[in-house]
């Protein structure tokens, strides 16, 4: 089968997100399998069209694809960063995409809602297209400070290629629900997000916590993911300077800070306590770089307000990690609480303490924990395990298509 994968993020150039994450590990999975892969991905700079070859998967960027300039100038005076960003990527995916297909045609394409990648593309040609939810700009940009008809205008362009689009599918049953109620009422088929557990298995035998130059013998919490309000830094004055008062535990911080919550608001708040513990922002890391932080740490602190199936998680519990996080969004289609972490509700400051201390005082649970969250990510998880039920969803989409 020959696929593309739309997606504006994908590593290294653009790999900050779980999007990107998903459409590495999709592909390189896809490849295992021996399909042709082909990722139309965004690029930092202007560039012609060009391919390289990230092992088995050939991954394009660049493009003469943009909207006109004196559309992007209004936006931009106006602050619609959000639309930008989504009529910036449709455009430059279906020229991309175009180019490429007249060439060498291809049997399905895959894309995320969130970017907008298919905007354009799903009403320009007749292969047929999937949008894969991940985050909708319609359910989460209310945790985000945005011009209000940035918050009409960015879901709108988001709905013209779902629209468009042949079929979907969602990485997790509660964004499926979530879809249905407030963006279609066709069917979406529910595909969990995979991940390449070699990826972690070789880093598992490294000393994470020399690299890294941690003490020995001190419990680590890692936090990992954006630094805002969605992902519950907000809580974390609170929590982590509780935490840090009472306990000899380092506190690891890893993540893009766009909005300098970390500078302006986490740090002064921490530095302002007399703390047994210490804590550290590693900035945003890369793909390896985070494996060993993972290695390093013993609990994954996720107060997350809204995930849809959290990179975030899988990788701690493909590490071996117990979570403590939010009874919220799809994190508990991925945590089972009691059995592979600990869950509360998303505001419940008290809980996360609760939970936090319980597992730093008991290193027996936090072993049972973790060995069960690896558990479900070997048998529910695995990347090549996902590929083969979306080949079957592709071969079904593209039969009812003939």
């Amino acid at each position: 089968m020959r696929i593309a994968l739309l997606s504006y993020e994908y590593p290294p150039e653009t790999g900050f997100g779980g999007i990107g994450t998903y459409t590495y590990h999709h592909a390189r999975a896809l490849a295992e399998l021996g399909h042709t892969v082909h990722v139309f991905a965004g690029a930092n700079a202007p560039a012609e069209l060009h391919s390289r070859m990230d092992g088995d998967v050939t991954v394009w960027r660049g493009g003469d694809g943009r909207p006109p300039e004196r559309v992007t100038r209004v936006l931009d005076r106006l602050r619609l960063h959000w639309t930008r960003n989504r009529l910036e990527t449709a455009c430059a995916m279906a020229s991309a995409f175009r180019s490429v297909a007249r060439r060498q045609p291809f049997d399905i394409v895959e894309m995320p809602e969130c970017g907008a990648e298919g905007m354009l593309l799903n009403h320009l040609v007749r292969t047929p297209t999937v949008v894969r939810f991940h985050s909708p700009s319609r359910l989460i940009m209310r945790y985000y400070d945005t011009p209000r008809l940035d918050r009409w205008l960015c879901p709108m362009l988001e709905g013209i290629g779902i629209a468009g689009a042949t079929t979907f599918t969602s990485c997790s049953r509660f964004l499926a629900d979530e879809v249905r109620r407030t963006l279609t009422r066709r069917a979406v088929e529910t595909i969990p997000n995979g991940i390449d557990l070699t990826l972690f298995d070789r880093e598992r035998a490294a000393d994470a916590r020399g690299r890294l130059g941690l003490p020995a013998g001190r419990p680590v919490i890692l936090f990992s993911g954006r630094m805002e309000r969605r992902k519950g830094i907000h809580l974390c004055p609170r929590v982590i300077g509780t935490i840090l008062e009472r306990h000899a535990v380092t506190v690891l911080f890893s993540g893009r800070d766009l909005f300098n919550t970390v500078r302006d608001e986490l740090e002064p708040s921490l530095r302002r306590r007399t703390l047994k513990g210490d804590f550290r922002y590693l900035g945003a890391l890369g793909q390896a770089e985070l494996r060993a932080c993972l290695f390093a740490a013993d609990i994954l602190f996720m107060p997350s307000q809204w995930e849809a199936c959290p990179y975030a998680a899988l990788e701690a519990m493909a590490a071996g990690l117990p979570i403590v996080g939010a009874d919220a969004g799809g994190l508990p289609d991925l945590v089972i609480h009691g059995e592979t972490g600990l869950l509360c509700g998303p505001e419940d400051a008290d809980g996360y303490l609760r939970h936090l201390e319980r597992l730093i005082g008991d290193p027996a649970l936090r072993e049972r924990l973790g060995a069960a969250a690896r558990r479900r990510v070997e048998t529910g998880f695995r990347h090549t395990d996902v590929a083969r039920r979306s080949v079957a969803f592709y071969g079904d989409v593209i039969r009812a298509a003939a």
